[in-house]
């Protein structure tokens, strides 16, 4: 931040032309006296006049730089567009302007189109529209950061069009961009101005997902999933005495006839269900290569919650989102299009913590999860911990599904000693943990985008409603 007590830099500074100008001027003259020697003093009146008249007008106020983006709704894989714009807000014409943008590498900029001037970008003339990416995604920020040179009338602006693609979700900056111009034929030359960058939101990619419609236990008043309750519903239960309050229509002709009383058919009502998604974000591990790459656990993870919170909003269910990290982040459990615009801005705040401590009194601690709610666990299974996080939601009574989000590729450093020893020790490790869990009774599959979940739903559900040893 500048001092206050310290005055501000000038907005218009001579350049080396200017005192290259002036200095010969004033040597000529100089001689000219010394020597006694008109010559000179026509010698440097071109010198001297064509400076005066180059510098009459000058302009008072710096050029404004600007950055628009799209506010639209991006996800991964699809088009960004954001603008540089680079303003004149006097009265004397720009006779350059340099104009540079920066972006974040998981933006890839493909298509740079500067319009409302003459453009020039690299060091080489260009048109309207100006295609300057190759399509890789190693460009990273280079393309955008290249500068471009076009000219700005007075009173008018120019807008440099970046487009491109989106790579991976998150919060992205576009910018930060600057711009100098040059007046007065180059003797002139403001100071940088720096346009602060914006935050371009991108939104995971929600991979095709589906489920079976059998859940645990379907605990609401309205919903879609056959609970073990009677009420109103499409799902049969059998067929009881006519009591009070039974609808006529519900009466069944056939065995009331039969047994010479009234009898009616009895029907499982339809509720929704509540379902937690706990994201464990304690490690980190692969490396990410965009939409088009490879993913790591992070991205899965978060890939993975989307998915799973579409499905179900999009079926009437209650959805809420965990962190089992330091932080102990939470969504709290709703429902509707609202509930799912609020999941996916949630999950562009996911990062990766580690921890030295136990999180799990500060997850679960203060707010107790419902004994009704389907939890799904997305861990990589990186630590004990995690593994001990899921020993005990199974104990304390609760459904929980662990979706393994290890990239299946993860692969040990190469030439380095023991370390492919010690990588398939630690695999071992880790499928020894694995069937431990399983033994626990909580499943674990790993992520496979649709039908993920199908036989690992249709078990939970199949125990719930199984009986139950001992009263307990």
């Amino acid at each position: 931040m500048r001092n206050p007590d310290r005055p501000a830099p000038p907005n218009w500074t001579p350049t080396w032309a200017f005192g290259r100008a002036v200095l010969l001027t004033g040597l000529l003259l100089v001689a000219a006296v010394v020597l006694g020697r008109v010559d000179l003093v026509v010698l440097a009146t071109p010198f001297a006049l064509g400076t005066a008249y180059a510098v009459r007008r000058r302009p008072t106020e710096p050029p404004r730089v600007w950055i628009s983006g799209d506010d639209g709704h991006l996800v991964e894989g699809g088009d960004v567009a954001g603008t540089v714009s680079v303003g004149n807000p006097g009265a004397v014409s720009y006779d350059v302007a340099v104009l540079r943008a920066r972006v974040s590498p998981w933006l890839r900029i493909e298509r740079v189109t500067l319009a409302g001037g003459t453009v020039a970008g690299a060091g080489r003339v260009a048109g309207a529209d100006q295609s300057v990416g190759d399509g890789r995604a190693a460009d990273r920020s280079v393309v955008a950061d290249r500068p471009f040179v076009t000219s700005v009338a007075q009173e008018t602006a120019v807008d440099l069009e970046l487009a491109g693609t989106a790579l991976r979700w998150g919060r992205h900056l576009f910018g930060p961009a600057g711009a100098r111009v040059a007046v007065a034929q180059g003797l002139l030359v403001s100071r940088a101005v720096i346009a602060e960058p914006i935050r371009a939101k991108v939104y995971p990619r929600t991979e095709p997902f589906e489920a079976v419609e059998a859940m645990p236990r379907a605990a609401g008043l309205v919903g879609a999933h056959h609970s073990r309750r009677p009420g109103e519903g499409g799902e049969l239960a059998g067929v009881r005495v006519f009591a009070p309050g039974d609808r006529l229509r519900r009466i069944d002709w056939r065995v009331s006839l039969r047994a010479r009383q009234l009898h009616v058919a009895s029907t499982l009502s339809d509720r929704d269900a509540e379902v937690v998604v706990l994201l464990d974000v304690l490690a980190e591990a692969g490396r990410s290569g965009g939409i088009a790459g490879t993913a790591s656990v992070l991205d899965t993870t978060v890939r993975a919650a989307a998915a799973i919170a579409e499905h179900y909003l999009h079926r009437g269910d209650r959805v809420a989102l965990l962190e089992y990290g330091p932080s102990a982040r939470r969504l709290r459990p709703a429902t509707g299009r609202r509930q799912y615009l609020t999941v996916l801005e949630w999950l562009l705040e996911v990062r990766a913590q580690s921890s030295p401590h136990e999180p799990y009194d500060q997850v679960f601690g203060p707010q107790l999860l419902s004994a009704d709610a389907l939890v799904v666990v997305l861990t990589p299974l990186l630590e004990e911990r995690s593994a001990q996080m899921l020993a005990r939601l199974a104990r304390s009574g609760r459904f929980v599904v662990a979706v393994d989000t290890l990239p299946v590729d993860l692969s040990p450093p190469k030439d380095r000693g023991w370390a492919e020893v010690a990588y398939r020790l630690w695999r071992l490790d880790r499928d020894t943990m694995i069937a431990q869990l399983r033994e626990h009774g909580v499943p674990v599959v790993p992520w496979a985008g649709a039908g993920s979940l199908d036989q690992v739903l249709r078990d939970v559900a199949r125990l719930a409603t199984a009986p139950r040893v001992g009263g307990r």
